[in-house]
């Protein structure tokens, strides 16, 4: 018993760190409206994703600028009608919108950017939508992302 309780102290201190799985990713954005990738698998034990989203073009955010969004598919649309009314400066998206899981800044050639979120939010299968919010990108820009 005495052997017992230093080993179960032990495993105890280090379990958090052996649940704990931060998966990256990264993104490339261009000056012609695309994403690289048109979608994300993540493996279903990652807790933590850090997407990392690149601009590989020339221009300016204010005329070529892209983020990283993801929501739900069915709110993927209606989130992003209602960030056409609103500023860069909002990343063009709606103040404390709960439909968006995460999201990145707008960013412009050249620049990156990155976000950390759990996946706590995820269900395993569930069905997912990336995409830009910049007005009018997210016809083109976006894709699916795939959880578990």
């Amino acid at each position: 018993m005495k052997l017992f309780a230093p080993l179960l102290l032990a495993a105890l201190a280090f379990a958090p760190a052996a649940y704990a799985r931060v998966c990256a990713v990264t993104v490339d954005s261009t000056d012609q409206m695309t994403f690289t990738q048109k979608e994300i698998k993540l493996a279903g034990d990652c807790t933590q994703v850090k997407l990392t989203l690149r601009h590989t073009g020339k221009l300016a955010a204010t005329a070529m600028g892209h983020n990283w969004v993801l929501t739900k598919t069915p709110d993927y649309q209606p989130v992003a009608m209602a960030g056409m009314r609103m500023k860069v400066a909002d990343s063009y998206l709606p103040k404390n919108d709960a439909r968006v899981l995460a999201h990145t800044a707008v960013i412009g050639g050249g620049q990156s950017t990155s976000v950390t979120f759990s996946t706590a939010k995820l269900v395993k299968g569930g069905d997912y939508t990336f995409f830009c919010s910049f007005p009018g990108h997210f016809a083109m820009m976006k894709g699916k992302l795939v959880f578990g």
